[in-house]
């Protein structure tokens, strides 16, 4: 019920570390469920995904503890549970990553239809085709769909669609399974390429992560693992693009810069000065800014995760920009968020358009989902007086102590209880 209360105007100067990747970390710790071994992960953030997680995974018996502020131990020796919990399942969509390890290694899952952000329709069916595929039986039971299989076997197919989270699933499941297993149509996210990396540090056999075309050798068994996670080119984003609306210079630490490359060129185009270096990556708005348009699609392409925080940015923008969201068909839904603070936008189908720049004014808005909460957050930066966010739960969710972070760059934020 916390609320965040922002007062605008103030330029954003600093360099700050970015955290390790949300999107990156939820599917390396289900992984720790096909060994029974250690595992120990570094620079896991403390966000609000990250918690649930570690709840879905202590109901079916993993052990866990914290090292220090972002290490996490992980030990799948004693799992006395394959359903994963309903209530959790519904908070958030990452929660169905356990299913592919489950499945590989105790031969039974059973799993609700997952929740998580309202942005629009988010099928499962690529995880459990992929499973069919396999050799999995796969059952709809009292709400629950119910997976299970002797030992999965290899095999070739290709998905409908190159969904991020149906290619991990099937790729911790194929690392168990008997003989070859290639993922055609496979999603190309640096995320899928770091939990890959992270399962050939723990035993498995996977060739191919990053193209379009996976190949997994299966092996009998896999061990524990000391692995460190990427970082969030998502957060990365937001923090850029918050140095960028206020005015004001950001250097962000971490090995990022091949992450950003779409990101980076729509800067470029609306004037920004960005400097992308191997260690570092700056961001500051430049002589002035100029509409652009962009259209979401998967990577390399621009992130639908970064389009409603870029369009905060076209508020300030001299012209008009026309933003398309191509993946979530409830993703614009944060546009009358920034309308309540004097944007003007207006949504066409599938595309926002705004006429910039616009001056934005403080009022009370609320986070609907993590990204739309990012907008909401970078509107306050820049509006005149004060902005009230409800729901921060959902910005909780993606940010680790976004207001501490952003203060130390100059913001004056706060965090009240509601």
């Amino acid at each position: 019920m916390d609320k965040l209360v922002i007062e605008g105007g103030h330029a954003l100067n600093g360099e700050i570390r970015v955290k390790g990747a949300k999107n990156a970390a939820l599917p390396i710790m289900a992984a720790a469920l096909l060994t029974s071994d250690e595992c120990f992960l570094e620079n896991v953030p403390h966000i609000e995904d990250v918690e649930v997680m570690l709840d879905v995974l202590q109901r079916l018996g993993v052990r866990s503890h914290w090292e220090g502020a972002n290490t996490l131990g992980l030990q799948a020796d004693g799992v006395t549970s394959h359903q994963i919990d309903p209530e959790l399942a519904s908070k958030f969509r990452a929660s169905f990553l356990v299913a592919g390890p489950m499945l590989a290694r105790f031969g039974e899952a059973q799993a609700p239809h997952p929740g998580g952000c309202s942005i629009g329709t988010r099928p499962v069916s690529v995880d459990l085709r992929g499973f069919q595929n396999m050799g999995a039986d796969v059952q709809r039971e009292n709400g629950n769909y119910v997976m299970r299989a002797g030992r999965l076997q290899g095999e070739r197919f290709t998905l409908d669609y190159p969904s991020h989270t149906g290619t991990e699933n099937l790729l911790m499941a194929a690392c168990l399974a008997e003989g070859t297993t290639t993922i055609e149509n496979a999603s190309v996210e640096p995320e899928v390429v770091d939990l890959a990396n992270c399962l050939n540090a723990m035993g498995a056999c996977i060739m191919g992560a990053g193209t379009g075309i996976i190949q997994i050798e299966g092996v009998n068994r896999l061990h524990g693992v000391s692995y460190r996670v990427m970082p969030d080119r998502l957060e990365a984003a937001t923090y850029a693009l918050a140095a960028i609306v206020t005015g004001g210079q950001v250097v962000l630490r971490e090995r990022l810069s091949q992450y950003l490359g779409a990101l980076t060129s729509k800067f470029i185009e609306a004037g920004a000065v960005v400097q992308a270096e191997k260690e570092l990556y700056s961001a500051n708005r430049g002589a002035g800014l100029s509409a652009v348009d962009i259209r979401t699609f998967p990577y390399p392409g621009f992130p639908t995760d970064c389009q409603a925080p870029f369009a905060t940015l076209m508020t300030q923008a001299k012209g008009e920009s026309f933003i398309h969201e191509t993946m979530y068909d409830g993703r614009l839904a944060y546009t009358g968020e920034l309308h309540k603070m004097g944007a003007h936008v207006r949504v066409q189908g599938q595309t926002a358009v705004i006429q910039g720049p616009t001056p934005l004014q403080g009022t009370s808005v609320r986070a609907l989902d993590i990204r739309s909460g990012a907008a909401v957050v970078l509107a306050g930066l820049v509006a005149e007086g004060i902005t009230e966010i409800s729901d921060v739960y959902y910005i909780d969710r993606g940010y680790e102590s976004i207001e501490a972070r952003l203060a130390s760059l100059g913001a004056v934020i706060k965090r009240v209880q509601a």
